[in-house]
C-alpha cells in the first residue's frame, strides 16, 4: 500500500491528473471505475481545465464503482456530476461511456450493469479486470455503495450488487470486492477533516477496523491520496 499526502484538493487532483497522463501515454487502452462524491468532483473541476489536452482522453473507457438509483439528469447521479463536470469539457464519445442506468429499477439496472461490464471488460481469473478503480471512503468507513451494516456484499460472489444507505434507505447499484479487489491498481480519492478517524483506524490497523468496507480493499495494489485534514493534520 502507498500513501501520499498533499496539501490541498488542486494539489492532489495535479498529481492524478500526472497519473492519467502516464497511464494513458503507456495504454491504448485504459478501463476506469469513477466514483462520485465532493473529492472527485473537485478533481474533475481541475483535470477539465488543466488536462484537458495533457491526457489521452480518447483512450479511457469510463465505468462507475457504484451508483444511485436515479435518473442520469438527477443532482444525486455519480453519472451526472462526472458529465457536468468532467465529460462536457473534455470531448469524450458516448462510445468510451458505460453508465450505470440508475433510472431503471434496482434489479433491471443491476442486471444490465452486470452484462455491460461483462461484455466491455477483459477477464483475469473469471472476473472483469479494470484497470484502475478509483474510491472515495465515506465518514462511516463505506466505499462504492458497500455499507458497515452490509459487509457481506463485499464477498458476494456476484459483480455487483444492490447496496443500500442505512440512513435513506436508498438504493444503488455497486461493484463487489471480487472486482475491486481484481483490478490492476486502486486509488482512493479522500480529503476533508471528518474522514481523519477512519482514515487513522484503517491506514493502522486500529480496534475494529475490519468492520469497515474500506479495509477490504487489497493493500498489496491501493494508492491512497490524501489530503492533510484526512490525515488529521491541520
Amino acid at each position: 500500500m502507498e500513501t501520499k499526502i498533499f496539501y490541498s484538493k488542486e494539489q492532489l487532483a495535479r498529481f492524478f491528473g500526472d497519473y492519467l497522463t502516464a497511464l494513458t501515454r503507456q495504454n491504448d487502452v485504459v478501463n476506469i471505475a469513477l466514483s462520485g462524491g465532493s473529492t472527485p468532483e473537485a478533481i474533475f473541476d481541475l483535470l477539465s481545465q488543466e488536462y484537458k489536452d495533457v491526457v489521452k482522453w480518447d483512450r479511457i473507457k469510463f465505468f462507475w464503482g457504484d451508483e444511485r438509483c436515479v435518473p442520469p439528469d438527477s443532482d444525486e447521479s455519480n453519472y451526472k456530476m462526472a458529465k457536468m463536470h468532467l465529460f462536457d469539457h473534455i470531448g469524450v464519445s458516448s462510445e468510451n461511456i458505460f453508465r450505470i442506468k440508475g433510472e431503471l429499477t434496482p434489479e433491471e439496472a443491476l442486471a444490465d450493469y452486470r452484462t455491460v461490464i461483462d461484455k466491455n471488460l477483459p477477464k483475469e481469473n473469471g472476473i472483469p479486470r479494470f484497470d484502475v478503480v478509483v474510491l472515495g471512503m465515506g465518514d462511516d468507513g463505506h466505499t462504492a455503495s458497500i455499507f458497515p451494516h452490509e459487509l457481506s456484499l463485499w464477498d458476494s460472489p456476484q459483480w455487483c450488487e444492490i447496496g443500500t444507505h442505512p440512513e435513506t434507505g436508498q438504493k444503488r447499484i455497486t461493484l463487489t470486492g471480487q472486482v475491486i479487489n481484481n483490478a490492476r491498481e486502486i486509488v482512493f480519492l479522500v480529503t476533508g477533516e471528518k474522514k481523519a478517524p477512519k482514515v487513522d483506524e484503517i491506514l493502522n490497523r486500529k480496534g475494529d477496523y475490519r468492520i469497515y468496507p474500506a479495509s477490504k480493499v487489497d493493500r498489496s495494489k491501493s494508492l491512497w491520496l490524501l489530503d492533510q485534514q484526512a490525515m488529521g493534520k491541520q
